[in-house]
């Protein structure tokens, strides 16, 4: 959530970081319901500091000899009534103008940083490094399969049974697959256990505060599975948990940075993502995913998106998959981030780099929604909040899959999985 101080002194310094994003924002009304509720909430503090004022002097009065039944004593708590129904009156405007003016903030997405591109779809985003070969099919040496394919020949994923189960874009994974999800998740907790991160394993079902802290709610419900008797949601990311495992809470400042490491299942409803991506493991309604997350100090965050970034790119390499890093332009930044990188992941089968990763730093936003705050001397502070996929699982399946790929039908694994899977190879059971 953006901070009602800009908006009340200068709404231009919401509006031009906003045009930059491609958003054409009137906040006059806005700014106008900000300095009212201020206003309110000055008169309200005024009158309870009389209220107060006149309580003591009640005190004052008795004390010094005069009868709490008397009229000096009686006109005093009468006066002191009527700024108390003053107050409980002003109370009711400041609740009801507060409601209106959260309700319109909460659907401002978040400031872009000034180092952020400025563009306005993903055509404009900047590419800032590439690591690996990407392999290519040699012409009329061999064809390479996409990942879908390959699972289907080696029998590790079952698509048609889990419509049935559930619906389209579920799949089940059987024997081998089932083995190499699970050895990758392990494979990158342990890894980013051995970088300092904390491991972390979360509700996957989450409340609408929640939600609403990390920026989910209320602009994009409808990406969101919800429970519909109960007030609580299928988590879309493990950002969404870990941003409220410290809601409202005072964080001490020597123990910052706090870096997790969570491990959930994902549910996405992929809406408006209809007719793209339909077979294989890359746009799913269900997948699993290692987050990375940071609480920082804001003066650290910009080198936390940085080594966040990196923690993700090291778990690439470690698997020998190419990928390459692109920085988002402001018109394709998600809607908590100030600056984002994408990690997109070369998929050798399609012959085309995927994303992988967006790794993004969002500033104090979601610690404004979520009111996290550190404490710096005598004063608290909100920090900074940072997350990044490390990795989305089934994506990395995915791009194993396809780069592995041998002329014999198996998949060659990577050295640095080999412990967690158990061999060297998938191979096709006879």
């Amino acid at each position: 959530m953006l901070d009602q101080r800009l908006l009340r002194n200068d709404p231009t310094l919401i509006t031009a970081p906003l045009a930059r994003r491609g958003l054409a924002t009137d906040l006059s009304g806005l700014q106008q319901l900000a300095l009212q509720a201020r206003d309110l909430e000055q008169q309200r503090s005024e009158l309870q500091a009389e209220g107060n004022r006149i309580g003591r002097e009640v005190g004052e009065r008795i004390r010094a000899g005069a009868a709490p039944g008397g009229d000096e004593v009686k006109e005093l708590r009468e006066q002191g009534n009527r700024i108390k129904q003053q107050v409980a009156e002003l109370e009711e405007q400041e609740k009801g103008i507060e409601t209106q003016l959260l309700e319109q903030l909460m659907v401002l997405p978040n400031l872009p940083s000034p180092l952020c591109p400025t563009g306005r779809s993903e055509a404009d985003n900047v590419e800032v490094k590439r690591w690996g070969t990407p392999r290519q099919a040699a012409a009329g040496v061999e064809k390479l399969q996409e990942h879908w394919q390959i699972a289907e020949r080696l029998g590790i994923v079952d698509t048609e049974r889990s419509v049935r189960i559930a619906q389209s874009r579920f799949v089940t994974l059987l024997g081998q697959g089932a083995r190499l999800e699970r050895a990758l998740i392990n494979f990158m907790l342990d890894r980013h256990a051995g970088r300092g991160y904390t491991e972390v394993l979360p509700p996957v079902l989450v409340n609408t505060a929640s939600l609403t802290a990390s920026g989910q709610l209320p602009k994009f419900a409808e990406e969101s599975f919800r429970c519909a008797e109960d007030d609580l949601w299928l988590t879309p990311t493990a950002e969404v948990p870990v941003t409220s495992f410290h809601r409202g809470e005072v964080l001490a400042a020597e123990a910052l940075p706090l870096k997790y490491a969570a491990y959930t299942p994902c549910f996405r409803r992929e809406a408006g993502s209809y007719g793209r991506d339909t077979r294989g493991l890359i746009r799913l309604h269900q997948f699993n995913k290692v987050e990375l997350y940071w609480f920082c100090r804001p003066e650290d965050s910009e080198a936390a998106h940085e080594q966040l970034t990196g923690d993700a790119e090291a778990i690439l390499e470690a698997l020998e998959l190419p990928y390459r890093r692109l920085e988002l332009c402001t018109g394709d930044l998600g809607f908590s981030a100030v600056r984002t990188y994408d990690l997109e992941v070369w998929l050798a089968g399609a012959g085309t780099y995927r994303e992988i990763s967006s790794c993004s730093s969002c500033g104090d936003f979601q610690a404004r929604r979520a009111s996290i705050r550190f404490r710096d001397g005598k004063t608290t502070r909100l920090l900074h909040t940072l997350n990044g996929s490390g990795l989305a699982v089934g994506r990395t399946m995915a791009a194993l899959l396809e780069a592995g790929q041998q002329a014999d039908g198996s998949v060659k694994l990577p050295q640095a999985l080999v412990p967690y899977f158990g061999a060297e190879a998938i191979t096709a059971v006879s």
